[in-house]
């Protein structure tokens, strides 16, 4: 069916739709739910021995119970930089220092707090759609480029193909916002 001059290459569209949903799904993780998640703090950096550095790389990230989550700092210098990057995170939890642990008590979520948390996974879901339709306009950009070596028949093929990619990733980020907001709004 396919011109062997031109062949659209599947594989790096899905390669880069897949790293738009590995985003999506790292950043979801972030959004907690009242249970306490050591994945929570994967997206907050500090600022450690002159570059940015993950929490989970300055010290060991445990979750005791449902709703604390400790880190026991290994650099005793670093506790007040792990600290000021958990308080400027924008996660709203207030971290109590003990030596060189760091413990998170995790609040209930009220109803205002989870329509907030809402919205924001619904923010993230749409830079996840942005990114998956910028693949798409990728993959129909390099058709039309080779619009003069195929046939008619063959570039609707193609473009039919990464429409069809796109829309299996769109619907993907739909659900995967669905099950969130639904996990958000459990009390």
């Amino acid at each position: 069916m396919a011109d062997e001059e031109f062949e659209l290459d599947l594989d790096d569209l899905t390669r880069r739709m897949d790293g738009a949903m590995a985003s999506l799904r790292t950043e979801f993780a972030s959004l907690r739910t009242g249970r306490a998640s050591a994945s929570m703090l994967e997206p907050i950096m500090v600022e450690a021995y002159g570059q940015r550095t993950p929490i989970n790389q300055v010290g060991t990230v445990n979750v005791p119970e449902p709703r604390m989550v400790t880190i026991n700092v290994w650099d005793k210098s670093m506790v007040g930089k792990v600290e000021k990057a958990i308080r400027e995170s924008g996660l709203g939890i207030n971290p109590q220092l003990n030596g060189t642990i760091i413990m998170l008590p995790i609040p209930e979520l009220n109803e205002e707090r989870r329509r907030e948390l809402g919205r924001v996974a619904a923010q993230y879901a749409e830079s996840a759609r942005v990114a998956v339709r910028n693949v798409r306009r990728d993959g129909m950009d390099q058709v039309k480029k080779a619009k003069s070596s195929i046939s008619e028949d063959d570039q609707k093929y193609w473009e039919s193909e990464v429409q069809d990619l796109t829309d299996k990733y769109i619907k993907s980020v739909d659900a995967a916002l669905e099950s969130k907001q639904e996990e958000i709004m459990q009390v």
